[in-house]
């Protein structure tokens, strides 16, 4: 499945929504599969959720069911009994593999209000310039250091944007960029963090992020939908 974070919702955390998705199960009455032993949980597996606060267009989970299912109709069922701004958008029968695997990049959109293009697109380019920017982010194994440079594969600076009277917008640059799957993973805050690393770039208000996409990552940059697989019958892991 395939689900969006929109809105206020986006403040609600992986465990939060993971108790509000099995409750929509429950009120749709799905079918699902339970594991065995002596405390069985419903059979969901999570492909790397977004961090609380960012808002999603292309959020990922796998279920078990113990019994064949229309797709669309499954969909309607839990978009109706979840909160609106948690919002199912694609369902599809798995083929095999698992869909983990086919997460290998993500596809984001930050915006800085109170940054000037031209303030921003220098930051960028100090960064793609750099051959490693080292930041620090508590994780639960400690504080840890690690290179938010090499798992950025494309940054850019969208151009300004101009209304209808031809007048430019208050001051929001717009950075869209795509990152690889690491150990230890590259959030967007990473990234700003970098960009404040090498050009002291420091957003006078909180930014606004969104992942637009997550999948397989082509040699052209492109990021496939990890459900085109299971859509199309194409084989797992093909290009």
């Amino acid at each position: 499945m395939r689900y969006a974070k929109r809105g206020p919702l986006r403040f609600t955390s992986h465990r939060d929504f993971a108790r509000a998705f099995e409750r929509a199960l429950r009120r749709a009455a799905v079918p699902v599969a339970f594991s065995q032993g002596f405390t069985p949980h419903p059979k969901i597996s999570y492909a790397s959720a977004a961090p609380t606060g960012v808002a999603s267009e292309a959020e990922y989970l796998e279920v078990g069911l113990q019994a064949t299912v229309d797709p669309e109709q499954l969909r309607l069922a839990l978009d109706a009994a979840l909160s609106p701004g948690l919002d199912v958008l694609d369902v599809v029968v798995a083929t095999g593999g698992s869909l983990a695997e086919r997460i290998e990049a993500s596809y984001w959109r930050i915006e800085l209000p109170g940054v000037e293009h031209a303030v921003a697109q220098r930051a960028v380019s100090a960064f793609v310039a750099a051959d490693e920017v080292q930041v620090e982010r508590m994780t639960k194994q400690g504080r840890r250091t690690f290179d938010a440079r090499g798992a950025v594969t494309r940054i850019d600076v969208l151009p300004p944007v101009q209304t209808p009277s031809g007048a430019a917008e208050p001051s929001c640059a717009i950075l869209e960029l795509v990152v690889r799957q690491v150990t230890p993973s590259v959030r967007p805050d990473d990234v700003l963090s970098g960009l404040r690393v090498v050009a002291a770039l420091e957003p006078p208000v909180s930014p606004r992020v969104i992942r637009l996409a997550q999948g397989v990552l082509t040699a052209q940059g492109a990021i496939v939908d990890p459900l085109d697989a299971d859509r199309d019958g194409a084989a797992i892991g093909e290009r």
